[in-house]
């Protein structure tokens, strides 16, 4: 499905997502059917691909990819467990999926832009 969603997937991509012991969500160039309003002005486009098994079958189900925002606001600190999240966030989404709500993440994810012109920027380790 990346492949599908990125014009270009530079290879490097394809050993971050195989090494990388966090979640890590790549920023590629030139989306490809992605709604204009998820597209910023640089053309580019954040995709982490998920190893947990409810997202995956719900992918799978859908046949399209899920978009969604942090679990904070921007500058907050980001929650840790579920009863962390604040409830403006909460309260903002149209659904919440009763799932994992004692779960712990210890860190946030890794951020890391891929230009296909070979530049690598990380933007959060």
């Amino acid at each position: 499905m990346l492949e599908k969603h990125v014009e270009e997937v530079p290879d490097a991509a394809y050993d971050i997502i195989e090494y990388s012991d966090r979640p890590t969500t790549i920023v590629y160039d030139n989306p490809l059917g992605i709604a204009k309003n998820l597209i910023p002005e640089d053309n580019s486009i954040g995709i982490r691909l998920t190893d947990d098994d409810f997202c995956i079958r719900l992918i799978q189900r859908l046949r399209k990819p899920l978009v969604s925002t942090s679990a904070n606001i921007s500058g907050m600190t980001p929650p840790l467990s579920f009863s962390e999240i604040d409830p403006i966030i909460l309260n903002g989404v149209d659904y919440v999926v009763n799932l994992h709500r004692d779960k712990i993440s210890s860190r946030p994810s890794v951020i890391i832009k891929l230009k296909n012109n070979g530049e690598v920027k990380i933007i959060r380790k």
